[in-house]
C-alpha cells in the first residue's frame, strides 16, 4: 500500500512570461529551474520555479498564453496556493517587502490554524504565505543561495492548497478513499485533509461554494500535481484511479517526470507525478533555467519552436 508524501507541483496560466519571471524571480526570490515549452502545445512557454533544483514539492509552473483573458472567479476550481516561510518574523519581512514592491496583500492573519499573509501576483493569482514555525523541512528540498531574499525568510516550498467546489463530499471521497488522506477538520462548508499527518506540505482545504464555475484566464490554476516516488508507484495509482471509476490518461512520459491525469466529479484536474528523473536530466545544476530546454522528441523542431517564442530574461 503506497501513500502520498505531499504535493509535487502546481500549474497556472500567465499572459506574459516576462512579467511572470520578474515577479517570481525578483520579488519572491524563487529560482527559475526550467525554461521549456508545453509539450502538448510547443508554441507556448512552460516555466518552472522552485528551490535549487526544483525539487518535488517546491515547484510552481506556468503556461504562457498571450491571448489569455481575465479570470472570472467562481467555484469548481483550485483557488489558492500556500507557500511556506520559516517563521512569524518572515511574515513581517514579507509584508514589508510587498509594500516596497507594491504587491497587493492583506494583513497578517490566521489561515487553517497557521499564521498567514495573503497576497496576489500581478495577474491576480491568489497565494498565501504560511508560517512553518521552524518545523523540519523535507530532505529533498535544497535552498537556492542565489536568491535575493535573506536566507532566514526565503520561501521553502508549497503548503496548503485550496480547492473550491459545489459538491464538497465528492472531492473529499477522492482524497480520503482513493488516496488515503486524513481528514483533520470538517464543517458544513470546509474540510481539511492531509496526506502527511500534521504537515502543510500535503494539505488540501476543500471549500464549498455554490454558483457558476470559474472561467479560467490569466492567474488561474490549471491543475495540482501530487507526488509519488517512481513509475512503479505511479502505475499502482493508475490502477486505483480506474478502479474508483475515473478516466485516467495512463502514464505519460514528461521527460522530467512520469505522470498521469484525471478529473474528479467536480471537474478538478489532478496530476500524479514521479519525483524523478528531475530537471537536471538535461542541465547542470548551475545552468538550470537559463537556456530553452526541450524534451528529446521536440529537439528536432527547435528552430521552429524558438521562432514562435518571444525572448525572455
Amino acid at each position: 500500500m503506497y501513500t502520498i508524501p505531499g504535493h509535487h507541483h502546481i500549474s497556472m496560466l500567465t499572459k506574459d512570461a516576462q512579467i511572470n519571471h520578474r515577479f517570481y524571480r525578483q520579488v519572491l526570490g524563487l529560482r527559475r529551474v526550467k525554461k521549456t515549452v508545453n509539450q502538448d502545445n510547443p508554441s507556448m512557454y512552460h516555466l518552472f520555479y522552485g528551490d535549487l533544483t526544483g525539487s518535488a514539492g517546491t515547484e510552481l509552473s506556468f503556461f504562457e498564453m498571450p491571448n489569455a483573458g481575465k479570470t472570472v472567479r467562481g467555484t469548481n476550481a483550485i483557488t489558492q496556493i500556500g507557500l511556506l516561510v520559516p517563521s512569524y518574523e518572515s511574515l513581517i519581512f514579507w509584508k514589508n517587502r510587498f509594500e516596497l514592491w507594491n504587491v497587493d496583500h492583506g494583513e497578517i492573519t490566521k489561515y487553517v490554524g497557521r499564521d498567514a499573509l495573503h497576497f496576489e501576483d500581478p495577474e491576480g493569482l491568489r497565494l498565501v504565505l504560511l508560517n512553518h514555525d521552524g518545523a523540519e523541512i523535507p530532505d529533498n528540498w535544497s535552498a537556492w543561495e542565489g536568491s535575493d531574499v535573506e536566507q532566514e525568510h526565503r520561501i521553502l516550498g508549497m503548503g496548503t492548497v485550496e480547492i473550491t467546489v459545489r459538491n464538497l463530499e465528492r472531492l473529499a471521497k477522492v482524497l480520503r478513499n482513493l488516496f488515503g488522506y486524513t481528514e483533520v477538520s470538517r464543517s458544513m462548508d470546509e474540510a481539511v485533509y492531509q496526506s502527511v499527518a500534521g504537515e502543510a506540505l500535503g494539505e488540501i482545504v476543500i471549500k464549498r461554494q455554490e454558483g457558476a464555475s470559474e472561467r479560467p484566464g490569466r492567474g488561474s490554476i490549471h491543475h495540482l500535481a501530487i507526488r509519488v516516488k517512481n513509475e512503479e508507484e505511479l502505475r499502482y495509482w493508475d490502477k486505483v484511479v480506474k478502479e474508483h471509476g475515473f478516466h485516467s490518461t495512463g502514464v505519460v512520459d514528461r521527460f522530467y517526470f512520469q505522470s498521469l491525469y484525471f478529473r474528479d466529479l467536480n471537474g478538478i484536474l489532478f496530476e500524479i507525478a514521479t519525483d524523478g528523473p528531475g530537471f537536471t536530466v538535461d542541465s547542470t545544476v548551475e545552468e538550470l533555467g537559463q537556456a530553452l530546454d526541450l524534451p528529446p522528441f521536440l529537439e528536432e523542431r527547435r528552430e521552429e519552436i524558438e521562432a514562435k517564442l518571444a525572448p525572455i530574461d
